[in-house]
């Protein structure tokens, strides 16, 4: 996190702690600004179909990160059986000869063992521990967590009496998927299918459709709502607390944290890049001597997030409980205006690794660092990297683009994006 230099006494702005399922969003996230990313190995880990890192990636993230001054936590966050315990203590080794800045932990016997074994290792409490109020704060701060990522189910007031009540370090998640059930703690997934979330495996039925069925007439279903597909009854909208970021750093919090392990690279790169320039931009208001509470984000911060879309937004908890509104029963997502189209591996000429088809006349953005605006520029030319010209690149495809205008400034590793319907 940062601070000005010459007042101490403004609000710290709160470390940016992004998700790094694979490598690549690794690198992505660290691109667009991440202070942190928090990343799964093969093991102990509460998203087990994430591409996770095994031990030699795990060394070379941990570099990576390094070499670029982000730091790097490690999740340990299931909630163990005695037969997970067999191999956690070599891990933990691991994690602290390879230098990780800090570990996730829910299970207090994962965190008994890792105080005892690793006692150097800095302990993250996981959100799925639950911690909804202070005396529970407390407890885990008297044993050894340096950081509690609160329980979703907080709003403002009750966030604002746990940081009054305790010195470490308090981290809140602002974007991203919401399970239905209580802090994420979910058995839907292991009577549906056998996969038990808790342990990792988790197959989402929060996300499937549903019907009722009476006993005596089996095989009839019955709509819960007007929708001849059933419904989305578990079905919640994506937090979003892009708008309430300078009130959450009023209340001090520490770290504001995005889920996205599963998301997709170009998910992952577009929301870090969001809320990077989102705590620029309030930065540097403070700066200028205004409070955080009087700031409102500029509208063009709204209109990049709509671009970003995935099941609509929810400010879940924040301000009053959530009600029907804050739910998508009638489908699993909305339909999406832009897509990735892919991310640029060389500047000069101007190599894309395509996600998305791309057409000669398409209209895409370059997403990047700098500015909230993207830069729109029309697709005149696509060439393989042989130089044979193509009117079609699709995914997976490494192409040339040129580009009418071209593009004033690239980096590689942005990402482009492309319009699929009108806005």
């Amino acid at each position: 996190m940062t601070t000005s230099p010459t007042d101490q006494s403004r609000p710290r702005i709160p470390e940016l702690l992004a998700p790094a399922g694979n490598f690549e969003k690794l690198i992505t996230a660290i691109h667009y600004g991440a202070d942190a990313v928090y990343l799964g190995g093969k093991a102990f880990s509460l998203r087990a179909h994430a591409a996770n890192f095994d031990e030699d990636e795990l060394r070379q993230a941990v570099v990576y990160a390094h070499d670029r001054g982000v730091k790097v936590y490690v999740t340990v966050n299931i909630f163990a059986h005695s037969r997970d315990l067999e191999h956690l203590e070599p891990y933990l080794l691991l994690l602290r000869e390879i230098g990780v800045d800090g570990c996730i932990v829910s299970d207090p016997g994962i965190l008994v063992i890792a105080r005892r074994l690793v006692p150097e290792l800095t302990l993250h409490l996981s959100t799925q521990a639950n911690v909804t109020n202070i005396a529970s704060a407390r407890f885990w701060a008297e044993q050894g967590v340096s950081r509690l990522n609160l329980a979703r189910e907080l709003g403002l007031d009750e966030i604002r009496a746990m940081r009054a009540a305790t010195s470490a370090e308090l981290e809140v998640f602002v974007h991203g998927a919401l399970c239905i059930s209580y802090s994420g703690r979910c058995l839907l997934s292991q009577y549906f299918t056998g996969r038990n979330a808790n342990q990792g495996d988790c197959a989402h039925p929060c996300r499937y459709a549903y019907a009722v069925v009476e006993e005596k007439r089996p095989g009839q279903y019955f709509p819960v709502e007007e929708d001849q597909r059933g419904t989305y009854i578990f079905n919640a909208r994506d937090l979003c607390l892009l708008d309430r970021l300078p009130m959450l750093i009023d209340a001090g919090v520490d770290a504001i944290k995005i889920e996205g392990r599963m998301k997709s690279t170009g998910y992952v790169g577009a929301v870090v890049r969001l809320y990077r320039l989102a705590l620029d931009w309030i930065q540097q208001q403070l700066f200028s001597g205004l409070s955080p509470v009087s700031l409102v984000l500029p509208e063009v911060f709204h209109k990049e997030l709509n671009k970003i879309g995935t099941r609509g937004q929810t400010e879940n908890f924040f301000a009053s409980s959530p009600s029907s509104g804050d739910m998508l029963y009638d489908r699993m997502r909305f339909e999406q205006g832009f897509v990735p189209a892919g991310i640029i591996r060389a500047a000069a000429p101007l190599l894309v690794e395509t996600r998305h088809t791309i057409l000669v006349g398409d209209q895409v953005e370059y997403v990047g660092r700098t500015a909230i605006e993207p830069e729109s520029v029309t697709v005149s030319a696509i060439q393989l990297e042989d130089g044979t010209p193509v009117h079609r690149a699709n995914p997976g495809s490494r192409v040339i683009l040129h580009t009418e205008p071209p593009l004033a400034t690239i980096e590689p590793l942005s990402l482009v994006r492309k319009q699929i319907k009108p806005a």
